[in-house]
């Protein structure tokens, strides 16, 4: 029995794997020009870390993690999340003791034990970017900004963004206790009335339609902002509109992660079904003391790249043609003429031309067929009577039209055709 990848994981390959990894760098590119730098993290954390971070009434540690103990005995898990892991390491190394707001970004597989359907993994990947030290509603407009530019370069047209406010420690208190009155009327199962005592505002993200048309008459946290809050929401939205950034208020939008606090937003897109959620964030100003640290305001964003992947498929924007995986494919027709293409196309990737040749002593018609496959627009032939005239066929793919090049100028003429 051949082995495969465990359920809920999947293998990205050639040419989708290409594809991925430049929805990856798209998604980032804007937070890297508004001064963001690169983070990278442990893929395993202390549990501990995720409890208080995230928050143990949440699905994702109560019943998603991948924990076990290494060998001294430890408790450790695989990240479900990236923000706990990037605060924390910004606390050990004291970032936060140097210039503010401390602006971060990653990309990186997260784990959590999901029920596995389309778009919702065990395993998946995530670009994230966090500004950490500064309690300011144009860091949450920047944030999401940034974050709508990078979806809007890869040309996605049919996503909507979604805005809260969860308030804070001033008015949440007085919202729990009239949200708790109202869940607890209501015709509910045992693990979520538990939940209304622990967390009453996941409720309010409960999927189950037998759940939502309870809610439809819940009192909402806009109704109970503060007026440093309310001011503050006002700002954000302010500001997004100024910067052309459509959104949608969502009064119910809380997310999974307990450590949100004030703005809360979403980036939801209508061709994925039940999982429409492709990436969302918000404000987690006490977060840092929660694992331990001084008071540390803070703002960011999670992108599923799996997902904007997905999304990019249904609106058609994936090419599915053959993809060109080098610009020249080299065709040596004999041993004397595959060393001297070895070093050719050693030369030619030395000045930055993609290349490859054909291996396996492969006949001259083998040989083109690797070259129509590779998608390469130039194919390089060289026999022997080319080594004696110290010249090679360079034949363009695209026309079938060959000519004669002296093997000396061929990486100076090659450059000037594919660059």
């Amino acid at each position: 029995m051949s082995f495969q990848a465990p359920k809920g994981t999947f293998d990205w390959l050639p040419p989708r794997s290409e594809r991925a990894l430049a929805v990856r760098d798209a998604l980032v590119a804007p937070a890297r020009l508004a001064g963001y730098g690169y983070v990278e993290t442990p893929i395993f954390e202390a549990t501990e870390l995720f409890k208080r971070g995230v928050g143990e009434s949440t699905d994702v540690v109560s019943k998603e993690m991948y924990t076990f103990p290494d060998k001294a005995g430890r408790s450790l898990t695989l990240r479900p999340e990236g923000t706990a892991s990037v605060v924390r390491a910004v606390l050990q190394h004291n970032l936060h003791n140097g210039q503010l707001p401390v602006k971060l970004w990653y990309s990186g597989s997260q784990f959590r034990y999901e029920n596995v359907q389309k778009g919702r993994y065990r395993h998946f990947w995530q670009v994230g970017a966090e500004a950490l030290g500064a309690e300011d509603p144009a860091l949450d407009a920047e944030l999401i900004v940034l974050a709508a530019q990078g979806f809007a370069a890869l040309g996605l047209t049919r996503h909507r963004l979604l805005i809260n406010s969860l308030g804070d420690s001033t008015c949440r208190p007085v919202y729990r206790a009239a949200l708790q009155e109202f869940l607890r009327g209501l015709d509910l199962d045992a693990d979520t009335r538990a939940r209304i005592e622990i967390n009453p505002l996941r409720v309010l993200d409960d999927k189950r339609p037998e759940v939502q048309v309870q809610l439809k008459s819940a009192p909402l946290m806009t109704d109970h902002l503060c007026a440093a809050c309310r001011a503050y929401h006002e700002e954000v939205r302010a500001l997004l509109t100024a910067s052309g950034v459509a959104f949608e208020d969502d009064p119910k939008l809380v997310r999974g992660l307990d450590y949100y606090t004030r703005t809360t937003f979403e980036f939801v897109h209508d061709g994925l079904g039940s999982q429409s959620a492709i990436g969302g964030g918000g404000r987690y100003d006490g977060l840092s003391e929660l694992l331990g640290g001084p008071a540390l305001p803070s703002v960011g964003w999670a992108l599923g790249a799996d997902r904007t992947f997905l999304a990019m498929e249904a609106e058609g924007l994936l090419d599915d043609s053959a993809q060109s995986r080098v610009q020249v494919y080299g065709v040596p027709l004999g041993d004397d003429a595959r060393r001297r293409m070895f070093l050719l196309i050693t030369e030619l990737r030395r000045a930055g031309i993609s290349a490859d040749l054909a291996f396996g002593g492969k006949g001259l018609k083998g040989a083109m067929k690797g070259a129509d496959r590779s998608g390469a627009r130039f194919a390089l032939i060289l026999g022997e009577r080319d080594l004696a005239a110290q010249a090679v066929q360079v034949k363009d793919l695209t026309t079938a039209e060959q000519t004669e090049v002296p093997l000396a100028q061929v990486v100076d003429v090659l450059k000037g055709k594919v660059q």
